[in-house]
């Protein structure tokens, strides 16, 4: 098929891999390069560099309502578009112009967690289950009618770094198993009922609340991790907590137990990786070495 290609993070390169060695990928649409790193050079987006890498055709418009970035997305004559976290919304003529429209990879299990963070906020809701989903695209944020979709178990120690790594092979052989069917598979309509979204991930959110009950502070560090990443103050210094488990403890919210145990409103948790200032992420017994944790954290 010849296939359109609009995506932009590290999520949506597995896709693109698995779509250039099946299909003949037309054209990679993504987010124009952006500053970044300490001298605040542009660099591309994964996505981009790997296309390039491929060889791939490369466009990053900032916009795609004007009638020349239309007329150029249909000249194109694509039999479809596959769309993964692109970031641009897709206006009705770009959604039309491919004979089989517009195809999104959604990670998550459609109606739940419509949105930009569907990842983390599956997480931090502590939900069992996430997956993928194939949608095709319409007008309404993530509110199209699902074509196929695959259910996958939330770890008990899963972080968001470590489900999006998962998620998004799932959605590279899903969307592959889509496109060889396609004709055969039967646009099934969002329930109506269940709906929910997943509101853009803010630093604010970030802070660890120690009065919290155990669960609650151990699925906001796994789901904030690796970024923004969840912190507290040890003593005067800022810490980075990226993964974590429940234990058995209790204490003053904040009291550390003994090693990274932790007690929390109710019950306890003990920190399995964590990152302070200017350092690496370290396991326990490293980023203890050298360090004098306070009594209590804050």
């Amino acid at each position: 098929m010849r296939v359109v290609f609009m995506g932009t993070p590290d999520f949506a390169v597995p896709v693109l891999e698995a779509l250039a060695a099946a299909h003949e990928v037309v054209c990679v649409y993504s987010q124009p390069p952006r500053p970044a790193g300490r001298g605040k050079k542009d660099r591309p987006s994964p996505v981009q560099a790997r296309a390039e890498a491929l060889g791939l055709p490369v466009r990053h418009p900032t916009r795609l309502r004007s009638p020349e970035a239309q007329a150029e997305f249909a000249a194109l004559k694509a039999d479809v578009a596959v769309v993964v976290a692109y970031g641009l919304i897709l206006p009705q003529p770009v959604l039309d112009a491919p004979r089989h429209g517009c195809l999104n990879i959604h990670a998550s299990l459609l109606p739940r967690w419509r949105g930009a963070a569907p990842i983390h906020r599956a997480i931090m809701a502590g939900d069992a289950e996430t997956g993928i989903c194939i949608m095709q695209m319409e007008a309404g944020l993530d509110t199209g009618p699902v074509l196929l979709r695959e259910a996958t178990r939330i770890g008990p120690e899963e972080t968001t770094g470590a489900l999006h790594d998962r998620l998004s092979g799932m959605g590279a052989r899903l969307i592959l198993s889509a496109l060889s069917r396609l004709p055969d598979l039967v646009p099934a309509p969002q329930p109506e009922t269940g709906v929910t979204y997943a509101a853009k991930i803010d630093k604010a959110e970030a802070r660890i609340d120690w009065s919290a009950p155990a669960a609650e502070v151990d699925r906001l560090i796994r789901g904030l991790s690796p970024f923004p990443g969840a912190w507290c103050l040890a003593g005067e210094e800022r810490v980075k907590l990226l993964a974590s488990r429940l234990v058995e403890g209790q204490g003053a919210p904040g009291q550390v137990l003994g090693g990274l145990r932790v007690a929390c409103g109710t019950g306890a948790i003990e920190i399995t990786l964590a990152q302070r200032e200017g350092k690496r992420a370290m396991v326990p017994s490293d980023f203890l070495r050298g360090f004098a944790l306070p009594d209590r954290l804050s």
